[in-house]
């Protein structure tokens, strides 16, 4: 009797013991983790922000649509690299980014803003062909200044706007350096000039006899030929489509997207 009591007694004290440790150790409540997804903070994102960074382009993603925005801004470097005090854009940056957006199809449509002087003949043509024969929705918007080889890539889009205050500047070609004073350098001249107006003409309302007359103007430049023309000249001349704003231009990219207007014929 006493043995089993004994053996009751202990098994007690075990138990005791047992619960008591066990509440001492109890695991501490966990967290509750949501697993709902987090809204994103507004404005820019990192990498967005690492694209404007590197690139001078965005593709924002919260709008109505998916836009990419291209800026060329500065000079248009081609073959030769500018010095480092230049703003420039690189073709070699702006050609690859075009057939990305040609070929991402969450990418609905892209905006390019122009502020340029000018630059490579030929790196500026070759990136305004590639935008021209793009099969998505395109806008230009020139802000400040389309000059020289910037006015094809103005026109270059579906559709052309102008800010009121911006101008564009319209002359013959230049080169710097050495140039030989033979007839075959003014041939290749005469030839170049030629493939401008010939782009210009096929992508806006403006007639060949206009643009020429507008590039070898020789009463408004003082120490150049051509022509500076301000946001309502150039569309009155048919160079532009119309008078705008960033709001304009997307709203008429909005409807390109949507259908509305039928954008495969300029």
């Amino acid at each position: 009797m006493n043995k089993n009591s004994n053996i009751s007694c202990k098994n007690g004290k075990r138990n005791s013991e047992e619960k008591s440790f066990a509440s001492n150790h109890e695991p501490s409540a966990v967290p509750d983790i949501s697993t709902e997804p987090q809204e994103e903070e507004p404005g820019i994102n990192e990498e967005q922000m690492n694209q404007i960074k590197e690139l001078s382009a965005v593709t924002p993603a919260k709008g109505n649509h998916v836009l990419h925005c291209l800026t060329v801004v500065g000079q248009i470097e081609g073959h030769y690299i500018l010095p480092s005090q230049n703003k420039t854009t690189k073709y070699e940056h702006v050609i690859p980014q075009l057939v990305a957006i040609e070929e991402d199809p969450e990418i609905e449509g892209l905006i390019i803003i122009l502020n340029t002087v000018g630059g490579d003949v030929e790196a500026g043509l070759a990136i305004a062909e590639l935008i021209s024969g793009m099969k998505k929705p395109t806008v230009s918007l020139v802000l400040g200044g389309g000059h020289s080889i910037g006015v094809p890539l103005a026109v270059s889009a579906k559709r052309s706007f102008i800010a009121p205050s911006a101008t564009m500047t319209i002359h013959p070609v230049r080169m710097s350096g050495l140039v030989l004073g033979v007839p075959q350098t003014l041939s290749y001249f005469d030839r170049m000039q030629d493939r401008i107006t010939r782009f210009v003409t096929a992508n806006s309302h403006i007639s060949e006899e206009t643009f020429k007359s507008l590039m070898m103007n020789t009463g408004e430049l003082t120490t150049d030929v051509g022509s500076v023309i301000d946001g309502e000249k150039a569309v009155s001349v048919g160079l532009i489509d119309e008078l705008g704003s960033l709001s304009s231009a997307i709203d008429y990219l909005y409807s390109m997207i949507e259908g509305k207007i039928d954008y495969r014929r300029k």
